[in-house]
């Protein structure tokens, strides 16, 4: 049973950084990466990882925000650099095991004041 913790949410000024983890067990994991959503919108990609280490980023969030993992605690990190109010949403992490299945993570609120 795939099992996710995510962590480091909170609230940060606007131009401050926060790192988002978000650590997974019970599979293999090819993809990782991590959503968000605001009220009313769907919820969308911010930053996706592979087992191999390629990586894409939604444009919002390009020369800002940083994805990693590590393949041996199957731990995927979301570093947020200049952070805007914008960017204000709940962070849900995402990945896929061997069979191909999404998994979620309960999500985690970050909130930047302006």
């Amino acid at each position: 049973q795939v099992h996710l913790v995510e962590s480091g949410g909170g609230l940060v000024q606007a131009g401050g950084s926060l790192r988002l983890s978000c650590a997974a067990s019970g599979s293999i994991f090819s993809s990782m990466g991590w959503y968000r959503q605001t009220p009313g919108k769907q919820r969308e990609l911010v930053a996706r990882v592979t087992r191999s280490g390629n990586t894409n980023y939604a444009d919002a969030v390009k020369g800002r925000f940083t994805i990693s993992r590590d393949n041996a605690k199957s731990t995927v990190y979301l570093q947020m650099n200049s952070l805007k109010p914008e960017d204000t949403a709940v962070y849900y992490c995402n990945v896929v095991d061997f069979l191909n299945t999404l998994h979620w993570g309960q999500g985690t609120q970050v909130t930047v004041a302006s």
